[in-house]
């Protein structure tokens, strides 16, 4: 039986808490698209990879606090907490937006508010 979009969210985040990007983006399509909405859009895992390296200088910390799923949407609400390249942390609430495609995440629309 295949994973449903809940169960493909909740392993990508643990592969993401562990420092796996490549675990990460074997859940998502080759082009992928992730739009921060009011910052930035990336076209395709490339750009998605770079963006992770970039970003996640120690593997996040997610506390997901409902998942609301129809059709081949999701929608993930709750809270990461960063490190930025100097370790400061930095706590952020987020509602991902989700859509899935053939089983993989092909596209992210991401509201991110900083605590």
């Amino acid at each position: 039986m295949p994973m449903t979009s809940k169960e493909i969210l909740a392993q990508a985040n643990a592969a993401i808490a562990q420092g796996d990007f490549e675990g990460f983006l074997q859940f998502c399509t080759d082009d992928t698209t992730w739009t921060f909405v009011g910052d930035r859009t990336l076209s395709g895992k490339e750009a998605v990879r770079a963006w992770m390296k970039a970003a996640y200088h120690e593997p996040p910390s997610f506390k997901v606090h409902q998942m609301i799923a129809e059709g081949d949407h999701l929608t993930a609400i709750g809270e990461i907490s960063l490190k930025d390249g100097s370790g400061t942390a930095t706590r952020h609430m987020y509602c991902d937006v989700w859509r899935f495609e053939g089983g993989r995440m092909a596209e992210l629309q991401a509201f991110v508010v900083p605590m």
